[in-house]
């Protein structure tokens, strides 16, 4: 007979405990554990209270009948797994230890996990263990710890964990962790770790921080600092045992354990009350940024430790510490941590009644450098030279006869090792602000920006690090256009510029074409790389199609695009988007907002594609399809659409009307250029058509239109700047002779074939009748050497050159995969 619910089960069980039949009850109580799938929650915690209300002997004749059927069972049956969680229920405080060393098995696999389900009760197993005067091991306090976290209203967990004894006081797994734990262990430095764990509000107290202080001046504010800063450095490091991946849902094993956090968070406090010192900030800095890394299906790995990181930088009074908030302004992309750096900038401004950009500006350090982009520094016999190059900083060597070392001198490692580490980490220091710095500049293009020319020399142009990146731009003085050439700022006819009132960034918006082509002459007379587009900057101007629609933009619409990498590349350009998951629920477009203008610029999207195949196992859409841009106030009410797709329409609150699109006439030509740039960069990069191993059409072949189209038509303003580009330096290859560049395609000239490379997608058909090649780029393949370039940042561009050089010579080529297809 089949009985099913869990009334039935009660009345089962308890009949067989009426007729005193432990044999019985075991095989019905190992039935409804299989029934159950192991939920012992609900109605089903009834059978686990007969079972406990049996007597002393009868619980004794039925943890000898589970043992037996334990051993009755193969070794994969999940009734191995509920008979040693039964057992441990029914022999509770009877004599003898059954399966001991099976629970302990049981319990080892327990520890491989993120968390349990709290109704299964394998905290019985736990109980069993601590009943026989043994101690769980530190992997089970983790999970149960952990646990114990996400239970929603069961105490019982959390009265476990305060039972167990003398537990660690962080959770292992986590190398930070033990590193902390190891180092915590000596006299006097117990109770530190176990201070870090308080820190579960938003920031400290003014208790909290004097404890801290006087853990601090207890143990020696130096002692604390190096062993605060290297338990720091180790935080994000690959877990030091791995956890089971879940059947499903995202795996844990990148994020942070979550018990750890709030020490984490704690350590973040606790550095900064410490005496300032450039590493603090440093660590702080990578704190934030190491705990924003994302997670595949989590998103961040943890927000609340990074706000502690920004909170704790905007504590510490340091140039060191500014520099790191000033940074992270142009990094952070995740909203709620992004608004707390601008808050504590805003701040620090005010505090000392300057401008939020002019703190950005004051905040950059010199990271040693003596003049623009150079410093040396003397060891011993042997002399560093640091020096930027484009955008990163070189450090070299030199031996008392000025001869060039290739490895750092072991002299130096001996004798000067604390001066080597700071060079090193200045090194890494000038790398990470130079991006930053460069892509600040980048956005002061739309900025409307004006400086002072005094104060504009000291902050820009002779700055040791940022005048590196100024002296390759473009600037006005005055209204006049100049360059830094030879030690002199110059006009096109290469006149010096001594001094001026008012200098800005220049834009080709508005310029004349024969200006703008002068500028890029002068660059190449020079050869001055820009840090960006700035002289062979795009420009956007309104097209006729767009004078028809009136008020929005279809030039970027009915685009398939990658999604992840259009999130990440909106957020590093400063647009806010939101990720389109397959459920029912909205989002709004993605947004750009333009104070300085008063204006709000949106590129309208919607996930595509259905659950599964165009999805990750999360449920956020694989890919997008593209819409209109439009602009609007920026204060306008805003609008989303569903994310499966959808008309976009605009939430109103009550008091709230409907506001408009602007028309396009209306918007500036800068800020319309600009945005345009920015939507023509994300489909640029993240499109499916410029993925050369989609051939096929992607999946189900759907695809095989559109990427046919994109990857062979028509090119965009972009790549049209690539083509001109092209022609200027096509003449200067080696390959010279074999290359030309005729409408949308690079050709060049093989021994099997000839080639024509598109000059928007790097796409390459080849003859005689125009069979694709598919070669695949290496991931951050640095530009071939091709000589003078006139800005750096186009990796399209160096993917072009690359195949050109690759297929000029294609009977050296070896790769067994190009070949199949020559």
């Amino acid at each position: 007979m089949t009985m099913r619910g869990t009334g039935s089960w009660v009345q089962r069980i308890r009949r067989q405990a009426d007729e005193d039949n432990m044999g019985r009850l075991a095989d019905d109580a190992l039935k409804a554990a299989a029934a159950n799938n192991g939920y012992w929650g609900g109605g089903w915690s009834e059978i686990l209270d007969v079972l406990r209300a049996l007597s002393a002997e009868q619980r004794t004749r039925l943890a000898d009948a589970l043992a037996e059927r334990h051993h009755s069972v193969g070794d994969d049956s999940v009734a191995r797994g509920n008979a040693l969680t039964l057992l441990a229920v029914v022999s509770r405080d009877l004599p003898g230890d059954r399966l001991a060393a099976e629970r302990l098995r049981q319990l080892e696999e327990l520890g491989r996990k993120q968390t349990f389900w709290y109704e299964s009760r394998l905290d019985e197993l736990v109980e069993a263990e601590l009943a026989a005067g043994r101690r769980p091991s530190p992997a089970v306090v983790a999970v149960v710890r952990r646990t114990a976290m996400d239970a929603y209203r069961v105490t019982r967990l959390g009265d476990l964990v305060k039972r167990f004894p003398e537990p660690p006081v962080l959770n292992v797994g986590e190398a930070w962790a033990e590193q902390a734990m190891q180092d915590a262990s000596g006299p006097g430095w117990q109770a530190l770790p176990a201070h870090l764990l308080t820190a579960t509000a938003s920031k400290p107290s003014a208790k909290w921080d004097k404890q801290a202080r006087a853990l601090i001046e207890a143990l020696g504010a130096d002692r604390v600092r190096v062993a605060a800063l290297s338990w720091i450095a180790l935080v994000g490091r690959p877990r030091t045992f791995p956890l089971d991946a879940p059947a499903y849902g995202a795996d844990l094993n990148d994020a942070y354990d979550p018990y750890n956090a709030d020490a984490l968070r704690g350590l973040a406090w606790l550095v900064a009350l410490l005496p300032p010192h450039p590493d603090t900030a440093r660590a702080l800095g990578a704190l934030v940024e190491t705990s924003l890394k994302k997670v595949a299906g989590v998103g961040p790995r943890n927000p609340k430790v990074a706000n502690a990181g920004v909170l704790a930088l905007s504590r510490v009074e340091s140039e060191a510490a500014l520099a790191e908030l000033a940074r992270l302004a142009t990094r952070v992309t995740y909203k709620a941590t992004a608004k707390l750096v601008d808050g504590a900038l805003e701040a620090r401004a005010a505090a000392l009644g300057l401008s939020r950009e002019e703190i950005e500006e004051l905040a950059v350090p010199s990271y040693g450098l003596d003049e623009v982009g150079h410093t040396r520094r003397v060891l011993g016999e042997t002399t560093a030279l640091v020096e930027v190059q484009g955008t990163r900083a070189v450090l070299t060597w030199r031996n008392a006869a000025g001869k060039a070392v290739k490895s750092v001198p072991a002299a130096v490692r001996r004798e000067h090792a604390d001066e080597l580490g700071e060079l090193k980490a200045a090194v890494k220091d000038i790398d990470k602000m130079l991006s930053a710095q460069a892509e600040r500049l980048d956005r002061q293009l739309l900025a409307r920006r004006t400086w002072a020319y005094a104060a504009w020399r000291e902050r820009y142009l002779d700055h040791p690090l940022v005048g590196t990146l100024a002296r390759r731009l473009l600037w006005t003085v005055d209204g006049t256009p100049v360059g830094f050439a030879d030690g002199e700022l110059r006009t096109l006819t290469d006149d010096p510029v001594t001094g001026g009132a008012e200098v800005a960034l220049w834009h080709p918006v508005g310029r004349e074409s024969a200006e703008v082509v002068a500028w890029r002459d002068w660059l190449e007379r020079h050869e001055i790389t820009q840090p960006f587009k700035q002289a062979h900057r795009e420009v956007y101007l309104l097209t006729d199609a767009e004078r028809a629609t009136g008020t929005y933009s279809n030039r970027f619409a009915a685009h398939f695009v990658r999604q992840h990498q259009f999130h990440s590349l909106a957020a590093i350009r400063g647009w806010r988007n939101k990720l389109r998951l397959c459920v029912d629920d909205e989002a709004p477009p993605a947004t750009r907002e333009l104070p300085q203008w008063g204006l709000r610029a949106e590129y309208w999207i919607e996930g595509d594609g259905e659950y599964g195949d165009d999805t990750t196992e999360s449920g956020s859409y694989l890919r997008l399809r593209t819409d209109q841009v439009r602009f609007y106030p920026i204060d306008a009410p805003e609008n989303s659409a569903h994310c499966c797709g959808g008309e976009y329409r605009m939430w109103l609150g009550p008091d709230e009307n409907p506001v408009e699109p602007l028309p396009l006439t209306e918007i500036p030509p800068l800020v319309l250029s600009e945005v345009l740039r920015d939507v023509d960069l994300f489909v640029g990069v993240s499109s499916v058509g410029n993925d050369p191993a989609w051939q096929d059409g992607g999946p189900g072949g759907r695809f095989q239109e559109y990427w046919t189209s994109y990857g062979f038509g028509d090119l965009t303003e972009t790549a049209q700047t690539r083509r001109a580009l092209l022609e200027r330096l096509v003449p200067r290859l080696a390959i010279a002779d074999r290359c030309t560049l005729e409408g949308r395609f690079l050709h060049v000239k093989g021994e099997r074939h000839t080639y024509r490379i598109h000059l928007g997608s790097g796409n390459i058909l080849m003859s005689p009748d125009d069979r694709y090649l598919c070669i695949v780029a290496k991931s951050g393949a640095g530009e071939p050497q091709a000589g003078y370039l006139p800005f750096e940042g186009d990796r399209m561009l160096a993917v072009i050159l690359s195949k050109a050089m690759l297929l000029a010579d294609d009977l050296a080529i070896t790769d067994p995969t190009i070949l199949s297809q020559l």
